[in-house]
């Protein structure tokens, strides 16, 4: 296989939107195709492609990612003191989490190599104190991410309800789904890839078996997304990529991220909307997901929904 350095280097976005650009392939993401992607709306039917942010959800204990840590601040057993208050209830809390706990974009400043990010941004910038202070998440969420997105699903093009986890996606994998499902994925879509693997949580209830390796894009995949100009790229798996549990590198993170300056969408439930497109015929729909406006943030927990 080739070296993925040498790929990132062939498709490489960097000075593409100019030497400060820091949203990549979001730029695909234009005024107009917002706008014809809101036309795809016919039904009203949405649907909500994020697991459940709780202290019970898909993370594992001993992990560098914990579950998010839900706190009340205030309930209806604290009792006001103040004149005309007294029948007033009032209910705050907080909540801890990893960025990426859950369902989430991968921003640009999540990961790089040799030295430097997306754009040649150098390592250094992504601080201990104040997170990323040139690719950070915050201005993804100003351009914010909306379009026309497409699922392709590779799990019912298998016949199965999910890929083994040996089972890496080609190019040419992705285009017999096209052609099966009557869609095309081009210039400023959000690319959703149905691994069907998310059933191990939300169906079965077994997060360990989640975490142990997945099926996903295959590197050869990076130069199909750069030809097409896929504005994101998103997958039911969490790390989009085909991950061998023996190797667990993250080769088409680097080129994806670093070179094609791509976002990545990782954790998505598919489920309810794999089966409304498997009944309708209709594989393309209007697709929001804005992250949180994090300041230095690298990564943002998300609820994406796609509306028909």
């Amino acid at each position: 296989m080739e070296d993925y350095k040498a790929i990132g280097k062939r498709i490489s976005n960097w000075g593409r939107w100019g030497k400060d650009d820091v949203l990549g392939t979001l730029n695909h993401l234009t005024q107009e195709r917002l706008a014809a992607a809101g036309k795809l709306v016919k039904t009203g039917k949405l649907f909500e492609m994020g697991v459940p942010v709780s202290s019970g959800g898909i993370q594992l204990p001993g992990r560098s990612r914990t579950n998010p840590i839900h706190l009340m601040s205030m309930t209806a057993l604290d009792k006001w003191t103040m004149p005309g208050w007294e029948d007033i209830i009032i209910c705050d809390d907080y909540i801890f989490m990893p960025l990426q706990s859950v369902t989430q974009w991968d921003g640009l400043g999540h990961v790089g190599y040799d030295g430097c990010y997306y754009n040649g941004v150098p390592a250094d910038s992504v601080r201990t104190q104040g997170g990323s202070q040139v690719l950070s998440i915050h201005q993804i969420a100003a351009k914010g991410v909306a379009g026309r997105g497409v699922l392709l699903d590779i799990a019912a093009l298998n016949g199965v309800d999910r890929l083994p986890p040996e089972h890496a996606i080609h190019p040419e994998e992705l285009e017999r789904c096209e052609a099966r499902q009557g869609v095309k994925v081009g210039p400023g879509d959000i690319l959703i890839v149905r691994t069907g693997w998310m059933r191990h949580y939300v169906i079965d209830g077994k997060p360990e078996i989640y975490w142990n390796g997945e099926p996903g894009l295959h590197l050869s995949c990076a130069e199909w997304l750069a030809k097409r100009e896929v504005a994101a790229t998103c997958s039911d798996n969490w790390a989009v990529e085909f991950l061998d549990p023996a190797k667990m590198a993250l080769p088409l993170h680097c080129v994806l991220i670093r070179d094609l300056g791509m976002t990545l969408g990782e954790i998505f439930d598919l489920e309810s909307l794999a089966a409304d497109c498997a009944e309708d015929g209709v594989y393309e729909f209007l697709f929001t997901s804005p992250p949180i406006k994090t300041i230095g943030g690298v990564g943002s927990p998300i609820t994406p929904l796609a509306i028909k």
